[in-house]
């Protein structure tokens, strides 16, 4: 019996490894902190398009931020704020930042979905 539950918790426990390892950088790093506020990643988007309207100061004003957060810098209300605070500083390298973030445009730019 007991040889029975071991086996089945390291099948389930590979299944759930697999699983973390087909999400891309973007799933693993920004999704579980973002789900539980009340603004979703696709309103954040909204705010920093408003705010740095084309791609290239949307994507690098979004990397500062990041790399930096400040309160000073951030495109969320100050209710939003006081409430949530600011982020922490992201564990990320640039080049795992990029990837996130070229993910992040890709995925909430309707101009890509206009075509």
């Amino acid at each position: 019996m007991i040889k029975k539950i071991i086996v089945i918790s390291l099948i389930l426990n590979g299944i759930m490894y697999a699983e973390e390892e087909n999400k891309n950088i973007y799933e693993r790093n920004c999704l579980p902190c973002h789900r539980y506020l009340p603004s979703s990643l696709g309103d954040m988007y909204m705010r920093y398009l408003k705010t740095f309207s084309g791609e290239m100061t949307f994507k690098a004003s979004l990397k500062a931020f990041l790399k930096e957060p400040l309160e000073e810098t951030s495109v969320m209300s100050n209710l939003f704020i006081d409430r949530f605070s600011v982020k922490d500083k992201t564990l990320l390298n640039d080049k795992q930042l990029d990837e996130a973030i070229d993910i992040y445009w890709d995925l909430y730019n309707v101009r890509n979905k206009l075509k």
